[in-house]
């Protein structure tokens, strides 16, 4: 047995652990689970800190159970909430429970015949037939109010700082979760169950029931919440949080994400996001810390999570994406952009829309009368006398040149750039 606690310390994973997990854990191979809310029907990079703990928990030859909670989601979770949030509908999170099923077959190993095989339950399985007045005779008669207001998750909404207080649907959520851990435990033989900082609370209520209704011992372990060095969130951006499904965020902006994350980010997520070992990583970070100019470090962290998330196929084309803006991209390497991705890199960018039926025509025509990426004819004429008009990655050296349908990129746009870093998308309409 691999030391898992130990694997996690030195990672700066671990922030509250229940005495005894330890040790629990070297006796031999068992159990643990995770919970995942299925708010959407995509995971983003928050809920992977969470994963490869799981990840971890297997490597070190224990069994992870990943489990979606198809019953608790559609009450929500009031830990770090400041107002109840929507609640789903059946149909809303059967969907979304399917597709994390697929995201999570990237990290765990479901198939195997090994022992420690990871399971994926959904608790809505065993909730769908548990009837209100059996649950509170049950369950309910075994934790007092007094225990259940003195978590901080409750405190915070009951104290003033939530504007409209605490629902009593939100009020059992950690009671129903506790009951995960108890159905899991005399189920599946789970004796652990981890999950961010936020869930100290509701994990803790689990255990004591298991104490109280089994006289059994069961166990806790949550890892910090992750945080920017600058203070910002982690995962968020401008448009939003950075998904692990590629409709949502491309490959190329996932790639981007990691790659422009800061020195001191670089060496504490390298830790916690890839399986790389401690002597690759201190390696990594120490010939990082020669010539950080270079970034090496934050590309070999890129580098192993997108392919992790996305294939190596998808890492390699956004390394190749990346170079358009940055490198001496080629037309052949532009043009074998989806569509998405070329989007994705140009973001932002000024667009021009342009009829199709007005191609072929002229280059000055193009860049200087049906759009506006020079104020003049002149001015275009000059720039490309000069050497410093492109289109499609291709410097354009006639000023007669006509502009047609090979130059269309996935048969609707067309690069115009104007020097070094002044790019123009023009598209077909």
């Amino acid at each position: 047995m691999k030391n898992f606690v130990q694997e996690l310390k030195w990672r700066g994973m671990i922030q509250d652990i229940m005495p005894g997990t330890e040790e629990k854990l070297m006796e031999g191979s068992t159990a643990a689970y995770v919970g995942i809310d299925p708010t959407a029907d995509s995971l983003h990079i928050g809920h992977m800190v969470s994963i490869m703990i799981l990840k971890h928990f297997q490597n070190c030859g224990h069994k992870p159970i990943a489990l979606v909670g198809g019953a608790t989601g559609m009450i929500g979770d009031p830990s770090m909430k400041s107002q109840e949030r929507n609640l789903l509908d059946e149909e809303t999170l059967n969907h979304n429970v399917a597709c994390i099923k697929a995201q999570l077959s990237k990290f765990l190993d479901f198939e195997s015949e090994a022992g420690n095989k990871a399971e994926l339950v959904n608790n809505y399985d065993w909730m769908k037939n548990f009837t209100f007045l059996d649950f509170a005779r049950e369950i309910g008669k075994h934790i007092t109010v007094n225990y259940m207001m003195a978590k901080d998750s409750v405190k915070k909404r009951l104290s003033g700082e939530a504007r409209d207080g605490m629902s009593f649907t939100e009020f059992t959520y950690q009671l129903l979760q506790g009951y995960d851990f108890l159905y899991l435990y005399e189920n599946m033989g789970c004796t652990l169950q981890m999950g961010g900082a936020d869930q100290w609370g509701n994990i803790t209520t689990g255990s004591e029931l298991i104490r109280r209704i089994l006289g059994k011992e069961a166990f806790a372990l949550t890892c910090p919440l992750i945080t920017k060095a600058d203070g910002g969130k982690f995962g968020k951006t401008e448009k939003g949080n950075i998904w692990l499904d590629p409709e949502r965020t491309s490959p190329y902006q996932f790639y981007q994400f990691w790659l422009n994350v800061s020195d001191s980010d670089a060496e504490k997520y390298i830790k916690i996001f890839t399986m790389l070992s401690r002597e690759e990583i201190e390696a990594a970070i120490a010939a990082h810390s020669e010539a950080p100019e270079r970034r090496e470090l934050q590309k070999l962290l890129a580098k192993e999570v997108t392919t992790m998330v996305h294939g190596a196929a998808e890492y390699e084309n956004a390394v190749a994406a990346s170079q358009m803006l940055f490198g001496n991209a080629t037309k052949d390497a532009l043009k074998s952009l989806d569509e998405k991705t070329f989007l994705a890199v140009f973001d932002g960018v000024p667009t021009f829309d342009v009829a199709a039926e007005k191609f072929p025509m002229g280059v000055i025509d193009l860049l200087a009368g049906e759009t506006a990426v020079f104020p003049s004819k002149g001015e275009c004429r000059k720039m490309i006398q000069a050497n410093g008009v492109s289109i499609d990655k291709e410097k354009v050296s006639d000023i007669n040149a006509q502009i047609g349908e090979e130059s269309f990129i996935n048969g609707k746009y067309i690069l115009a750039q104007k020097g070094k870093k002044n790019y123009f998308i023009i598209r077909i309409a």
